[in-house]
Parts: structure tokens; C-alpha cells; sequence
């Protein structure tokens, strides 16, 4: 149980790039792999680690896949956000070449942050649950024509050798993490630079969006990230995502949350927490 208190949950194998996040953030704490992003947020719920570290966002492919229906539905908080610098690396079993490679295996996500390269290369991609798990696959494969994109600790876990490193289509390709918990942070308004996230849905009349959103542009609060994804099968209704900056406590932003309720069926915050050095100049680690 003392290892549970202190552990952090990811989806994926050991040497997936949330598992280098988790070590990156909190170094020395032990990881626990997950299968799923559900099971990800079980694990916290359920008492077998204190923490998870969620991907929710690529600077080259955009969204994480299904994050957006599942975070407001886990019974976690958002306590933290991380930048991290992605670096893939063409991982293949020793002896292998890049002239004898013919498919690679990675998550979607991954493949697609390099697609460039793999179709210049005349490459086949194979689309695995994560980038560790196909790294793991290909060792155990050990045929000199599947290779996988990975990143270098899931090459060193599992025995692969390098054929190429940075294979990533664009040298800023960076993922956005959210640290989530059972509990909520405890963050302060004049604690410094604050981050709050939250999920809306704004009521199905004329510029039902433009006014909600009206409150943060008069009350002069960046809104940093808005997006929208349908949640029934009448594609009827649809659901906002929003991260913004300032606490709800602050005074302009707690006007603008009020205009907001005002023109929503809906709105339920996700998280208040510090934001990352990164959004004021600092650098992915």
C-alpha cells in the first residue's frame, strides 16, 4: 500500500513516453502501467496509485483520441499539467538495417507524427495500443523487417538497437500531460500563474456559443485551448472543452464563469492548477 500512495499510472508499457513523463515530473516515484486510459483512472480511483499521467494533446497530431469523453467522466481532478519533447526513434531488433525494414509498429498517434517519413521511406505503419507495447512486440518478434517508433528508454527496456533517431516530422513535436488525482489541487488565486479546465454545454438556441463565450472576452480572460466533440448519436448536442488562464476565485474570471452558466445547460470544472513554465517561455522537457 505505501508503493500504491506513492505511484503514478499511465497507459501503456514500460518505456511508453507517459511513462517518461511520470519520471520526468516525479523522479523516483515508482509507475504502474495501465492497458487503457479507463484502466489508467481506475487505478488512482481504486486506491493503486496517487497519481496519472494523462496525454490529452500533440503539437503536430493534435487531440489524444477518446481523452476529452473519458476525463470528465473519471471522478478525477486535474492537479498539474507537463510539456514534454517528443523524440521518436526508428527502434529494430539487433542485426537488423533500415534497408531491410519494411513495416513499423507504433501507436497511432506516434505513426502519425511521422508519417512523412514513413511514406518517403515506402514504409508500412502497424498500429499498436501504445509505443512501448509495439517496442516490446518487435523484440519479441525479433524479424529484421519489423521495426517500431518509439522512444529511447522503451529501445533500452527492451534490447532494440537505433536505426534512426528523431524521426518525427516536425523537430517541435511536443505533448501536453495533465496530472490527475483523486483529490482536487489546492492552489491559491495569488499562488502565480494558474490554469483551469473545464467542460461545458451551452443550450441549443442562436449564438448560444458566441454569447457564453462573450463573458471572457469582456472580462478579459484568455481562453488558451477550446474545443468541441458531439456526445449523442443525433450529433445534437455538443460538448466544449476549455482550459483558460486564472483562478475561479479571481474576479474577472469568476464573472466570466458566471456568463457562461448563464448561457449553458452545464458547466463543470475539471481542475484549477499551476501552469506549466512552459507556457511563459520555458522549454518541453
Amino acid at each position: 500500500m505505501a508503493e500504491a500512495d506513492n505511484a503514478i499510472a499511465f497507459q501503456g508499457a514500460h518505456g511508453a513516453y507517459s511513462d517518461m513523463a511520470c519520471r520526468a515530473v516525479f523522479p523516483g516515484r515508482p509507475t504502474l502501467p495501465c492497458a487503457s486510459f479507463e484502466d489508467t483512472f481506475a487505478a488512482v480511483r481504486d486506491g493503486k496509485a496517487a497519481l496519472a499521467m494523462i496525454p490529452i494533446e500533440n503539437s503536430s497530431a493534435g487531440r489524444v483520441a477518446d481523452i476529452h469523453h473519458l476525463m470528465p467522466e473519471s471522478g478525477l481532478h486535474i492537479v498539474g499539467e507537463h510539456f514534454q519533447k517528443v523524440e521518436h526513434q526508428l527502434l529494430a531488433a539487433p542485426g537488423a538495417t533500415l534497408e531491410g525494414l519494411e513495416r513499423v509498429h507504433s501507436h497511432v498517434q506516434a505513426l502519425s507524427q511521422c508519417r512523412r517519413f514513413l511514406r518517403e521511406r515506402g514504409l508500412t505503419p502497424v498500429v499498436h495500443a501504445d509505443t512501448a507495447g509495439a517496442a516490446q512486440e518487435v523484440a519479441e518478434r525479433g524479424d529484421p523487417r519489423h521495426g517500431a517508433v518509439a522512444s529511447a528508454l522503451a529501445g533500452q527496456i527492451y534490447g532494440l538497437q537505433t536505426l534512426l533517431p528523431d524521426v518525427q516530422d516536425q523537430k517541435h513535436n511536443t505533448t501536453r500531460f495533465v496530472v490527475m488525482a483523486r483529490e482536487p489541487a489546492e492552489v491559491e488565486p495569488d499562488d502565480g500563474p494558474v490554469v483551469t479546465s473545464l467542460v461545458f454545454r451551452v443550450r441549443s438556441v442562436p449564438a448560444a456559443l458566441y454569447k457564453a463565450m462573450g463573458g471572457f472576452a469582456t472580462n478579459g480572460v484568455n481562453i488558451t485551448k477550446l474545443e468541441s466533440y458531439m456526445i449523442d448519436e443525433r450529433f445534437t448536442v455538443a460538448q466544449f472543452y476549455a482550459d483558460i488562464e486564472g483562478h475561479p476565485e479571481q474576479r474577472p474570471v469568476r464573472l466570466a464563469l458566471e456568463e457562461l452558466g448563464f448561457f449553458s445547460r452545464e458547466v463543470r470544472i475539471l481542475g484549477v492548477y499551476p501552469a506549466a513554465a512552459f507556457r511563459h517561455g520555458g522549454h518541453p522537457v
